[in-house]
């Protein structure tokens, strides 16, 4: 069973995010850049099915310019097999939404005709959490979003996700699509002897406009801005003055 993983190529977690100074998007000059974590999950829950010999080889693809290769190279060295680079100019890239990802994604599961896609549930740059669904209904496959536990079975999937209301199990048919939440597993770190054999795994580049799927934004970014800065606390005296504030200042309660 093949297992295609996509991920995606974000400012690392632990870096500060900077504004443009003319509002026009997010300064990636000089930013340290990783594979989204809840797609590294993906890659990790895949990996593991190889090593329980359910899958028999693991995919990563990513769409974007030349430089997703370095995040590729990453996933190779996690454990998966080979890698495919959807590769498109940097401004198309920096303006890809997720129903192009999709659209992108699917072109490429009727290529590589995989029996499941694992997926991160959101990007932490813009939290859409579109991707995966928009991709099972292009698709026409069963879905299951915001995984914590996979179980996988011949030709049948056990998922148990997160909801609202606490934990929800589905059974699915394969091939399906699933999308990764954070309780699911812990990712492995690469070792140096991976990341040298990374080096040397194969790493296929597809041009964006072979798949035919059209790349412009149907989306307008009119200006990004920081949020507010946060306000200081104030210590109050009383409780009595607590409610007065609460009353004329912050109008919360009548």
């Amino acid at each position: 069973m093949k297992v295609l993983v996509p991920i995606k190529r974000v400012i690392d977690y632990n870096v500060k995010v900077r504004v443009k100074p003319d509002g026009t998007g997010v300064d990636l000059s000089g930013v340290k850049m990783a594979i989204n974590p809840f797609d590294e999950i993906a890659v990790e829950e895949a990996v593991r099915l190889k090593e329980a010999g359910i899958a028999s080889e693991v995919v990563v693809v990513s769409c974007g310019a030349s430089v997703c290769q370095e995040q590729l190279r990453a996933a190779l060295a996690l454990g998966a097999d080979r890698a495919l680079l959807v590769e498109m100019e940097e401004t198309h890239a920096l303006q890809l939404e997720p129903l192009t990802v999709a659209k992108l994604l699917k072109a490429i599961c009727a290529k590589e005709n995989p029996r499941l896609v694992f997926l991160g549930k959101q990007a932490i740059d813009d939290d859409a959490n579109q991707t995966g669904q928009m991709l099972a209904a292009l698709l026409g496959w069963p879905q299951a979003t915001f995984a914590s536990k996979v179980v996988v079975k011949a030709d049948e999937a056990e998922v148990v996700r997160e909801i609202d209301g606490g934990l929800e199990t589905l059974a699915i048919k394969l091939p399906a699509v699933i999308t990764t939440d954070l309780r699911l597993n812990e990712p492995r770190f690469a070792s140096l002897p991976n990341i040298m054999k990374a080096k040397k795994k194969p790493l296929e580049v597809i041009k964006a406009v072979e798949l035919g799927v059209a790349l412009a934004p149907r989306v307008v970014t009119l200006k990004v801005s920081e949020p507010p800065k946060r306000k200081a606390g104030v210590k109050l005296s009383s409780v009595d003055e607590l409610i007065e504030r609460l009353k004329n200042e912050a109008k919360v309660i009548g």
